[in-house]
């Protein structure tokens, strides 16, 4: 048995749910699959998948092993890569991440324009508004807009967002535009569940924290559903600055309450640590910074 191939086929087991993904994704027979996997768990001793007709997952000795065939896999591609640095461009897949609304607004047209540069790498681009394990889920480069504290993450920080309230100006008009904080009881607000899951808006007044309460008509856990609500007039919204940015530019949203904003959040490329980086990685990284610190974004935008 190959213990490099059958590593790879593993890992490509996990990371495409099931053996017939993986089948297809490497080009080989069903069967074939089935026999690496059980010649390698076989070799070692122990059970890597619990397997029904239903579902597949990981065992703890499976959990373990599948770090560790990442790593090992990753310092092969770099040894072999390392040979021919400097003297081919960068070839091969990367897997990357980044929240949904944000990744279609910057990140997507960086891929794009990396991709134009370097024809010989293929990206597969996931947008996910939840916390991704990079290691775990077989990620080469993630976007993270949050405060990191995952030792074994290399970040490179790239801007910063604000968590901005705002409101349309026919609401502004009706209800009036408040001062503070407290002027937000009784006036309607949008629940949005990816900036605050409980029923409450995070501000802050000379160093102190504030949680205020709010109420209102909607509750939405996606981002562009409350934005579009917000500016229909529906409530109040509080959102990132880089969300609301293209609504404020055309006056269909006003930010209120800025002297009351709580710290920013800062917007970081992220990836395992730099050992594991393939010269496709590190080119990806170097690109992704120059992009996000270089446009716009609305990372840091004032009104």
């Amino acid at each position: 048995m190959d213990k490099l191939e059958a590593m790879a086929a593993f890992v490509e087991i996990v990371d495409r749910g099931s053996l017939t993904a993986a089948a297809e994704g490497l080009g080989k027979s069903l069967p074939t699959m089935v026999r690496k996997l059980a010649g390698l768990e076989e070799s070692l001793g122990v059970r890597l998948l619990r397997r029904t007709t239903r579902r597949m997952s990981l065992t703890e000795e499976g959990r373990s092993y599948l770090e560790r065939c990442r790593r090992i896999l990753a310092d092969v591609e770099e040894a072999e890569e390392m040979l021919t640095r400097g003297q081919a461009e960068p070839r091969g897949a990367l897997r990357v991440t980044a929240p949904v609304l944000f990744g279609q607004m910057h990140v997507a047209p960086a891929v794009v324009g990396f991709l134009r540069t370097y024809a010989r790498v293929k990206v597969e681009l996931l947008l996910l508004d939840r916390v991704v394990n990079l290691v775990e889920e077989g990620i080469d480069v993630g976007i993270r807009i949050a405060q990191l504290a995952d030792a074994s993450m290399i970040a490179i920080p790239v801007g910063e967002v604000r968590r901005v309230v705002c409101a349309s100006p026919g609401l502004l008009r009706r209800v009036g535009v408040p001062k503070h904080p407290e002027a937000l009881a009784g006036r309607p607000c949008i629940q949005f569940h990816g900036l605050a899951p409980a029923a409450s808006w995070q501000l802050r007044e000379g160093g102190r924290n504030l949680s205020v309460p709010i109420d209102g008509p909607l509750v939405c856990n996606q981002a562009a559903s409350a934005l579009e609500a917000c500016a229909e007039g529906l409530g109040f919204g509080q959102f990132l600055s880089y969300q609301v940015a293209p609504l404020v530019a055309v006056k269909k949203l006003r930010v209120v309450l800025p002297d009351f904003e709580p710290p920013p959040i800062p917007v970081s490329v992220v990836y395992p640590h730099a050992r594991l980086m393939s010269p496709r990685i590190r080119v990806f990284v170097d690109w992704m910074k120059d992009h996000l610190c270089a446009a716009p974004l609305a990372l840091a935008m004032r009104t």
